[in-house]
């Protein structure tokens, strides 16, 4: 059948599906640029990607519908109609990966590598209310301890993997490929003393700009002359949960540290 004997609804049942699936892209990326520079507190920015999420997802069903009945009257699916699906699809599928990842980790924001004697930053300030809001996750052996331990608790659960990490290379040398990582990371460097192997930087988000302060502590090993035990932490300055960002960063950084010739 050709295209100008569709029915009219099916025109306008293609043209909403592609206002609300690319209209909904649009208005996630707006509410991410707009917290990203400050135009709007970041939780109106999270609001507005939830409801750009449901309407994105609307308009891929109505493409979907569109697609089936232009199939059934064999005038094809119609190109709108397939672009529309695609990027609901595409967006969707993102966004409920994130969600996805937030809810495989604790709702914690603050990542490190060696809980028992934590880097400390000196050029950075670390967020006032850091340990305040803990979650206990309803349960009763985790309300019971205070909120620094249960951080511990859910850290180790969620994060025992990550550990110091032991290189062949002195302080000063460990300390200047940490630094050069950092800046080829585009990371804002606060602060770096070769000497007492301190790196300090705030790594920033692409989209919303979220800012996580980072720091590399790197140490001689007293059992190992020539080695130094390499320690990191990473916090976001906003928000309970950092979807696991932190822990990624930390554990990417760490490894490209080895790969880079310090093993």
């Amino acid at each position: 059948m050709d295209t100008q004997n569709r029915p009219k609804w099916h025109g306008m049942l293609s043209y909403t599906a592609a206002l609300l699936s690319v209209g909904g892209l649009a208005a996630a990326l707006i509410g991410a640029v707009g917290s990203g520079r400050g135009l709007w507190h970041f939780g109106v920015g999270f609001t507005i990607l939830r409801f750009a999420f449901f309407a994105s997802a609307a308009g891929g069903v109505l493409a979907l519908i569109g697609i089936v009945a232009g199939l059934a009257r064999r005038s094809g699916p119609g190109k709108l109609n397939l672009l529309s699906f695609v990027v609901a699809l595409l967006f969707s599928a993102y966004l409920m990966q994130l969600v996805a990842a937030a809810r495989s980790v604790p709702a914690i924001h603050d990542v490190a590598t060696n809980l028992e004697d934590l880097p400390t930053f000196t050029a950075l300030s670390v967020r006032a209310d850091n340990l305040e809001n803990i979650p206990d996750e309803g349960r009763p052996e985790l309300a019971r301890l205070d909120p620094e331990s249960r951080w511990k608790a859910l850290h180790r659960r969620a994060y025992g993997d990550l550990s110091t990490l032991k290189v062949s290379a002195s302080v000063p040398e460990t300390t200047r490929r940490t630094a050069e990582l950092a800046r080829n990371r585009g990371w804002d460097i606060a602060k770096v003393d070769l000497e007492s192997g301190i790196v300090e930087a705030t790594a920033t988000s692409f989209f919303f700009r979220f800012k996580d302060d980072v720091l590399v502590r790197v140490r001689p090993d007293p059992n190992n002359h020539g080695t130094s035990l390499i320690d990191m932490r990473s916090i976001s300055r906003v928000g309970g949960s950092d979807v696991g960002m932190n822990a990624k960063r930390i554990r990417e950084f760490l490894a490209d540290l080895q790969r880079g010739g310090i093993s």
